[in-house]
């Protein structure tokens, strides 16, 4: 990286040095529970970001393709509904950030620099994806942060004043892996370290037809399948398991009631499985799941009521020309406490 790349980029590293403690917990957890569960914050080692990338790819796998569209369409209307001279930009989940561009190059059309604040459990992750983005814009500077999602967010409190109006992103899907509780705990912290004014583009996956919905989570090159399982082969590696990943199938499903799909591991038979790192023997009967995924689903009512439950007025929605995905603009209203 060039010295003047260098003195563009921060990078601050949050990351707990106990993720493979956290890890063995929550699979050790998961697994002893009576309905058996992994976390879906661990599909993400190198080569399940990998296939997420090829996920997004697919052919089923339209969120990516209907954002995308929205993004190139509607990026300027965007960026224009926030007042003020200068507006910093600040994404969670970043990860390789390609869509983050369009919002990045429209920015830079109204204003002559950028500061970009980035959010990723990955520092390598951040540090590719910073180099890229200054070798591209250089009038960009950023201010990265490899962290969990409420690591950044308390570091991110404590420096709002001075940054100007902010943009918040939550792009794709992500907000679907959240549960109702999960989802206005964290937009509610993420409007602390809001200001009035500021706003969140979210990102948000609709209901549709259960057809579509599970194919998306279950295309027919099995990717999807191989992503899912994937967090078998970790448990194999770092803890020394005996998983057979040809004992176990990928099961997607649409739970229409609760509106949402659901992802899960399906052992074939019934099998013991020996996880030596945890001191851990785990019996399966034939059938039997393991649940990896929820990804909830919206609709323009229940995306209105998120916002006013958190501190945001939904003020704008754009849609696909399909009307499968929405990008939702939130500002960020006066704090009642």
């Amino acid at each position: 990286m060039s010295t003047d790349h260098i003195s563009r980029l921060l990078i601050h590293d949050l990351v707990r040095s106990d993720l493979r403690a956290s890890f063995a917990e929550d699979v050790r957890a998961g697994l002893s529970s009576e309905s058996k569960r992994l976390f879906p914050k661990y599909f993400y080692d190198a080569l399940g970001s990998q296939l997420f990338e090829a996920i997004c790819l697919l052919p089923e796998y339209y969120p990516t393709r209907a954002e995308n569209e929205i993004l190139k369409r509607h990026a300027a209307e965007i960026v224009c509904e926030l007042d003020g001279p200068t507006i910093s930009l600040m994404e969670f989940g970043s990860g390789s950030a390609s869509k983050t561009r369009l919002i990045i190059e429209a920015l830079l059309m109204r204003q002559a620099e950028l500061l970009f604040m980035p959010v990723d459990i990955s520092a390598g992750a951040l540090e590719t994806s910073s180099r890229v983005l200054l070798q591209s814009y250089p009038n960009l500077r950023i201010e990265a942060y490899a962290s969990d999602y409420y690591d950044a967010l308390a570091a991110l409190e404590g420096e709002k004043q001075g940054r100007g109006r902010t943009l918040a992103l939550f792009l794709g899907s992500n907000i679907g892996n959240f549960d109702a509780d999960e989802a206005h705990s964290f937009l509610r912290a993420l409007r602390r370290v809001l200001r009035e004014g500021d706003a969140l583009l979210l990102g948000a996956d609709l209901r549709k037809r259960a057809e579509v919905l599970e194919a998306a989570y279950d295309d027919a090159l099995g990717v999807t399948a191989t992503f899912n399982l994937n967090q078998l082969v970790r448990i194999n590696t770092e803890f020394g398991a005996n998983f057979d990943l040809r004992a176990f199938k990928h099961l997607a499903v649409y739970n229409e009631a609760l509106g949402r799909v659901e992802v899960y591991i399906v052992s074939r038979r019934e099998q013991l499985v020996s996880i030596p790192g945890l001191d851990m023997t785990i019996r399966f009967s034939e059938g039997e799941r393991i649940h990896t995924e929820n990804s909830y689903k919206y609709d323009l009512d229940g995306l209105s009521q998120l916002a006013g439950a958190t501190g945001y007025r939904r003020a704008r929605t754009w849609l696909d020309e399909r009307e499968q995905f929405s990008s939702n603009l939130f500002l960020a209203v006066e704090s009642k406490q």
